[in-house]
Parts: structure tokens; C-alpha cells; sequence
């Protein structure tokens, strides 16, 4: 499947939570369920705090350790909030879309079903032995 990415100002647009024209539908949907969508997800989180971190890294007053250290707290706390809204904000960028609510889950659940099968045989070979012999 051949995806048209987005150029550096539509992917800003994106990555604020802006729509994509259609012709990107195939990326927004690759990019919410390759095997990276994780740290895709955390680098859209980067940019929307990098523009509220810049200017109060340059404009509050007070000494530079302080700053650097209530940016770190700061986004100590979003990077969480990112991190638990992950799967909502994801789908949610797939429905805008024009996907089904649910597919970004299904497609990387159907990605990682040869995977899931092979740890669970490992599981049950490790855990479920068969009735003991003798």
C-alpha cells in the first residue's frame, strides 16, 4: 500500500490535532498502527509542549536551573497524561480520518496475532505441562 506523507507544515497541523486532507488517509491509519505508533505519539506530545515550554524558557524570570526544572516537572505530568490518553487520542485521529471507529486497534491486534500466538504456546509449554506421566 503506497502512503503519501504529509510535509512539515501539514504534519504540524496533524500533530496539533488539525485533519488531514483524504489523500493521507493511508498514513494517518499507518501511522496510528505500525510498530512505532508509540514513540509517533509521543513525539506529536513533544511538539504541542515545546511551544509552551519555549517561551517559558526565554520570557519567565527567575534563574535557569528553576526554569529547566519546572519544564521537566511539567512535562513529566503531560508526558503522563499522554501516555494515558494514548489509545483514545490515536483512534481518534483514525475516526477523523474517515475510519470506523475500533480500527486502529483491530489493524495492530491483527498485526501482532502471529506474535500474541507464539507467546502464548511459549506460556502454555512453560506453565501448562501436560498430566504428569508415570
Amino acid at each position: 500500500m503506497r502512503t503519501d506523507r504529509p510535509g512539515v507544515l501539514r504534519w504540524l497541523w496533524y500533530a496539533f490535532g488539525g485533519a488531514l486532507p483524504v489523500r493521507y488517509r493511508a498514513w494517518v491509519l499507518h501511522d496510528a498502527t505500525c510498530r512505532t505508533w508509540p514513540w509517533r505519539h509521543f513525539a506529536r506530545a513533544f511538539v504541542q509542549m515545546s511551544v509552551v515550554a519555549l517561551p517559558i524558557l526565554l520570557l519567565v524570570p527567575g534563574p535557569l536551573w528553576l526554569r529547566l526544572v519546572s519544564l521537566l516537572l511539567g512535562w513529566g505530568v503531560a508526558f503522563q497524561y499522554a501516555l494515558y490518553n494514548m489509545q483514545e487520542s490515536v483512534e481518534h485521529r483514525v475516526r477523523k480520518a474517515g475510519y470506523p471507529p475500533g480500527t486502529a486497534l483491530a489493524v495492530r491486534n491483527e498485526l501482532q496475532a502471529d506474535e500474541r500466538a507464539a507467546a502464548a504456546e511459549r506460556y502454555a509449554a512453560r506453565y501448562r505441562p501436560g498430566p504428569p506421566t508415570g
